[in-house]
């Protein structure tokens, strides 16, 4: 007759320990400890509750085991005043064992009849060994972090229908805590991003205020900064797939375009609105808007990877360009970009001195600008999205 192997919990929870420092994703983590649960330990089936801090509530998230013993993940839900959620909330555990520990069907049905406790604590008792028996739990392991009951493991009878050695209720315990602690980090995790997630939402929306305030100056060109920002969004898509385009540069690129003509707040509107062609002494006033940006914006340290596209929009691929005369590659992908779909917008617009070309003819006109006004590889994008 071949011996049984002795399971080592330590090496197990070694390896587990290894698993979840490499694993950042709870729901997966979970999934892993069940499985061993059911596989190594030779549980007919398990799962784990978990808490839902937005309602409250205790959701069977992972089932694993035998078919028609273990309950679908997402078919069990419990209210914080479900008896077994206020067993270990309300600390009964330590109350009546001395500790958290793992909870044994058994032990607790043979404390109920040996300690004849007071009626409060024995109706509780009774309704925890009912919601244990429904779910075939022959043992529920707390998950805490500090004071807080994150999650419960639910065990069921072992396959060969013994009882379970204080070694594997040790194991449980160890793994649960283990658990609690990858979902308080995961928890850390998300907290921290759905508040960065808020501040850059609140930074757009007041980019967008700030681009709102220039756009209504101009009463010929409403609307010309969400188009700008529009197209050169666009155009910054199509060229992603042959470039080395991160997230970070498309994110520039949308506030860079928001922001492209905010020094115009200080361009007389005069101006910005007059009807009849500049007088060179004029055209210089209005060219000072890309420096009056740059100084508005330069003491906004998030604002610095957006800063060349507010300050080079104008510059030319032939070096005719203001403020700096940059030629070809120096100027930054950003500014080359804004500068197509600043183009493309204005000479699709009514001015009071000109109709607006349609589209097709302003496509006609970036093409034929293409390598002496225009970055020739942006105009290539912008001719196929705009």
């Amino acid at each position: 007759m071949r011996k049984k192997r002795v399971l080592n919990y330590k090496k197990e929870l070694e390896a587990a320990a290894k698993s979840m420092i490499l694993i950042h994703e709870p729901q997966i983590l979970i999934k892993m400890i069940v499985r061993m649960i059911v596989q190594k330990v030779g549980v007919r089936h398990a799962g784990i509750l978990l808490h839902n801090r937005d309602k409250d509530n205790y959701v069977l998230t992972v089932s694993r085991g035998e078919k028609g013993l273990k309950l679908p993940a997402g078919f069990l839900r419990m209210d914080a005043d479900n008896p077994l959620i206020r067993f270990f909330r309300e600390s009964y555990d330590k109350k009546l064992f001395g500790g958290p520990e793992a909870l044994e069907f058994l032990k607790l049905k043979g404390w109920l009849k040996d300690k004849k406790p007071g009626k409060e604590t024995a109706r509780l008792i009774e309704k925890v060994l009912y919601q244990m028996e429904i779910f075939e739990a022959e043992v529920c392991v707390p998950a805490f972090w500090r004071d807080d009951l994150l999650g419960i493991l639910l065990l069921g009878a072992k396959q060969n229908n013994g009882r379970f050695r204080q070694d594997e209720l040790d194991f449980f315990g160890a793994l649960a805590s283990d658990v609690a602690m990858a979902l308080r980090n995961a928890q850390l995790f998300r907290d921290l991003e759905d508040e960065l997630q808020k501040r850059r939402n609140l930074f757009i929306h007041t980019t967008i205020a700030l681009a709102a305030a220039v756009d209504a100056k101009d009463h010929y060109t409403h609307g010309h900064i969400s188009r700008v920002t529009n197209y050169s969004l666009a155009i910054g898509e199509k060229l992603k797939a042959g470039r080395d385009i991160d997230d970070n540069f498309m994110e520039n690129l949308h506030i860079a375009s928001l922001l492209h003509d905010i020094g115009k707040i200080g361009t007389p509107e005069k101006l910005l609105n007059k009807t009849s062609e500049l007088t060179i002494g004029e055209r210089k006033i209005i060219q000072r808007h890309v420096a009056d940006g740059v100084t508005i914006l330069q003491s906004i340290r998030e604002l610095d990877g957006a800063l060349a596209g507010v300050k080079y929009h104008h510059e030319r691929y032939n070096g005719k360009g203001y403020p700096e005369g940059l030629k070809g590659k120096q100027i930054p992908l950003l500014a080359s970009i804004i500068a197509v779909a600043d183009t493309f917008d204005a000479m699709t617009t009514d001015r009071p001195y000109r109709k607006a070309k349609t589209k097709e003819e302003a496509r006609l006109e970036l093409k034929r600008y293409s390598g002496s006004q225009f970055n020739p590889e942006v105009i290539k994008a912008a001719l196929e999205v705009l």
